[in-house]
């Protein structure tokens, strides 16, 4: 195949992270959101919620990076946050997967496309600082907005949540990092989250 060939190709297997479902529910119909949702939707908290990135970061790589993050559960399937069991096999699930995916493209694109997604692993670079952040930010509010079902179901504590905080969101905004966790306090308040 010709690179545009390659690219179409990749683009049509992207296509398949529609088909990819999330625990989080949606807040209108409470079904199940899928990765292409998810990913649009980190896009859109990047986009209204730039001025509490952290200082260096470049928004545009951000959004990049966000749009890459979650393409390799295509193959390596979703696995929800609060798994421990499905953790254990998680990275060499999605490194496989990023390696079978990316590898679609042409060598240099690939190369680039596969950075983006490093980048994100990494959470080393205030641009994927803010990516991870905000990748952590959505779904808690799609919990708070859900009143906490999947939350109540799954058994997760308030400990839980802010545990994956703590380690993801390097470099959270004060202000977005108090909100969150005045957020998970009303969150315990109402029972959508256990103490």
């Amino acid at each position: 195949m010709d690179k545009l060939q390659k690219q179409i190709y990749f683009l049509n297997e992207t296509d398949k992270l529609k088909n990819v479902i999330r625990h989080s529910l949606l807040t209108q119909d409470l079904r199940r959101e899928n990765d292409a949702e998810h990913s649009w939707h980190i896009c859109m908290y990047a986009l209204i919620l730039e001025e509490y990135a952290p200082e260096g970061c470049d928004i545009l790589q951000s959004i990049k990076i966000m749009l890459v993050h979650d393409l390799v559960e295509i193959y390596a399937g979703d696995t929800y946050l609060y798994d421990e069991k499905g953790y254990l096999s998680k990275k060499q699930r999605e490194t496989q997967a990023a390696d079978k995916l990316f590898g679609l493209l042409d060598d240099e694109q690939a190369k680039y496309i596969r950075s983006l997604w490093d980048e994100f692993e990494e959470n080393k670079t205030p641009s994927s600082n803010f990516a991870n952040t905000l990748d952590r930010l959505q779904p808690i509010m799609l919990n708070y907005l859900s009143k906490g079902e999947k939350w109540l179901v799954n058994k997760v504590t308030k400990k839980d949540v802010l545990s994956r905080w703590e380690s993801t969101a390097k470099n959270a905004d004060k202000k977005i990092d108090t909100f969150l966790r005045n957020l998970l306090d009303e969150c315990v308040q109402n029972g959508y989250l256990l103490p």
